[in-house]
């Protein structure tokens, strides 16, 4: 993971577009907080980078669309809310707005 910090209105420095695997998904560190920073479709997302079922990393999960899946069991997430789409995984991740200035995105996570 990463770790990044500088500060633009609410909004923290979260890594460059450029940054991003190819597996579309990148974990950062914001402050004490796991981000899992997501390319979709064109789109950018953030969302916890914890699965809410086993405490796995889902920036390591593969992505397909607005989904992203946890590598441990296959519990699937929304991308835009965070919800869980199949089992074994009930509770929802934090999702966080994302903001793309200059090739580099930025997160609000408060």
């Amino acid at each position: 993971m990463s770790d990044t910090t500088t500060d633009l209105h609410g909004f923290v420095r979260a890594c460059a577009v450029a940054d991003i695997p190819d597996t579309n998904a990148l974990g950062v560190r914001l402050g004490d907080l796991a981000v899992a920073v997501v390319r979709s479709n064109g789109e950018y997302y953030a969302l916890h980078d914890v699965c809410s079922h086993a405490e796995v990393a889902l920036s390591e999960g593969d992505v397909d669309g607005d989904v992203i899946d946890c590598w441990l069991h296959g519990s699937e997430f929304d991308l835009r809310t965070g919800k869980p789409l199949c089992l074994p995984a009930t509770d929802p991740v934090a999702v966080y707005p994302v903001k793309l200035e200059d090739g580099v995105i930025y997160v609000n996570v408060d």
